[in-house]
């Protein structure tokens, strides 16, 4: 298999985790704790980021043998990349869907993470662990 290809599915199998830890951090946030579907919308995408990039570093990318000490440089640049793509992208889309049109706030929120997905593989595989 194709290291690209590899790498894109393993990217994938951690994104559907990612999901589920945004999902569940965005209820409790928005459920259990009362916040806005802003501010819960922020610190659960947070929470997938970081989350993610755990496993990225170890897992998706470790065939690329990364120096072990820039891994805070790594996670700086994830969360530039990755984290203001996918919180400015979730926020847009959440706004128009579940604030503006009344949608389910977590069936907006799947629809975000659908649609910023490739793009932050992209900015991942060329930018972040390269």
């Amino acid at each position: 298999m194709k290291p690209g290809l590899k790498s894109w599915l393993k990217f994938n199998a951690v994104g559907i985790i990612g999901v589920g830890v945004q999902l569940a951090a965005l209820a409790v946030f928005r459920s259990v704790l009362g916040w806005s579907i802003r501010g819960a919308t922020v610190a659960a995408v947070e929470c997938a980021v970081l989350h993610n990039f755990a496993w990225h570093e170890r897992w998706t990318w470790a065939h690329r043998k990364l120096e072990a000490r820039g891994v805070l440089g790594r996670l700086l640049k994830f969360n530039i990349s990755n984290g203001l793509i996918s919180i400015v992208g979730n926020l847009a889309l959440m706004e128009l869907l579940a604030v503006r049109l009344h949608f389910n706030y977590m069936l907006s929120n799947l629809a975000a993470i659908g649609v910023l997905s490739l793009l932050n593989f992209f900015v991942s595989d060329k930018l972040v662990f390269k």
